[in-house]
């Protein structure tokens, strides 16, 4: 069974279609944040490929990588459920390249990354939007491919401490649970990376910026998901989050991804670009955040991982008219938002939608 499909099932055998209840989450400082010349985000991973004929834009530059390498045609893009993504930004003639995200297997992952030609040497710094499985699981084996090559204090930029907790997914029965992997910090040490938890916003090499834990404060809930853990299993490997771990009395809940946050850049001239990766806090909270620890109100992108295939069309179509209200210049569905969300901004927000697939990418910017 593929993973999407297992993904699917772990989605409805917890409570089916409905929202789960929202969650409480203090509010973040305000930071001054830099204003970037541009930003060309390249998606290493996601579920499919299409045409290589990139989409039209007047506002983006858009293009599509070939399916095949062009040294050995043996090689191609492969999908998955998952997100993946490499992100470079210019100021003046200073320039940062980022990884954000893993995608589901290291095998993807690094073939990708050849296919379309993002070189691994050139991260800088490394975010990690949430603790699911589907976003981390290259990680650890494109380190132990890549450490010599990397920078010697290389950083990893995580929400926070629940990105590191125990979870479990369908196993494909209702009501059935498998465990879905966990990241292990001694993996993370053991290969020399520093781990800086961004529950507050923060400032990344002096070009991007996380939110920090996202509010929850529009109508949106976290849709079904994973179940979580909040203390450390028998191994020692996991989270420790004491006053959610008392809260949960021990046992597995309905995971509430209280430490996700989105990442982002303030492109001059054109406004915010927010990255939500897989928006489990609601994208409309995710954006409405940037605005908020930012100061800047002028969204020009919204791109990522909305979480809303598993959402009704009402929910939907209810997401797209507050996105309506942020005034975004581009909106672009990956990963898991599912068919519905397409087909609503196609309808609504024509003008704005833009599709996308492995190996596109995306500039923002002069």
């Amino acid at each position: 069974m593929n993973s999407r499909r297992r993904f699917v099932l772990a989605s409805t055998a917890l409570v089916g279609i409905g929202v789960l209840p929202r969650a409480a989450v203090p509010q973040s400082k305000t930071i001054s944040v830099p204003s970037v010349d541009s930003v060309a985000v390249r998606v290493l991973v996601d579920s499919s490929y299409d045409t290589p004929r990139a989409p039209a834009s007047k506002l983006v530059r858009v293009r599509r990588s070939p399916f095949m390498s062009s040294a050995n045609y043996r090689k191609v893009l492969h999908n998955e459920w998952g997100l993946a993504l490499a992100l470079e930004s210019r100021m003046g003639a200073d320039t940062r390249n980022l990884l954000l995200d893993y995608g589901y297997t290291p095998e993807t992952y690094l073939g990708n990354m050849e296919v379309i030609g993002v070189d691994p040497a050139k991260a800088q710094a490394l975010i990690l939007s949430h603790g699911h499985f589907d976003h981390f699981g290259g990680l650890v084996d494109f380190l132990k491919a890549n450490r010599s090559r990397l920078p010697a204090d290389l950083t990893l930029y995580v929400g926070g401490e629940d990105n590191f907790c125990n979870r479990k997914t369908g196993s494909g029965a209702p009501g059935h649970f498998s465990d879905w992997g966990v990241l292990d910090r001694r993996e993370l040490e053991a290969l020399k990376v520093k781990v800086v938890r961004c529950d507050q916003p923060t400032v990344i090499l002096g070009h991007a910026f996380t939110t920090g834990t996202i509010a929850r404060r529009s109508f949106e809930r976290v849709l079904p998901n994973t179940q979580v853990s909040y203390h450390p299993g028998a191994d020692g490997v996991g989270c420790n989050m004491p006053a959610e771990d008392a809260k949960a009395k021990g046992e597995y809940v309905q995971d509430q991804h209280l430490n996700e946050h989105a990442t982002c850049f303030n492109v001059k001239d054109r406004g915010l670009v927010v990255i939500s990766s897989c928006g489990h806090a609601g994208i409309v909270n995710s954006v409405q955040q940037a605005i908020d620890v930012s100061g800047v109100k002028k969204v020009h992108a919204v791109l990522g991982g909305f979480h809303l295939f598993p959402a009704p069309d009402d929910y939907v179509r209810q997401t797209v008219t507050e996105l309506q209200k942020l005034g975004p210049d581009v909106i672009i569905p990956l990963h898991c938002s599912g068919p519905g969300m397409s087909d609503a901004l196609r309808a609504m927000m024509p003008e704005q939608y833009l599709p996308s697939t492995t190996g596109t990418e995306f500039t923002f910017g002069a």
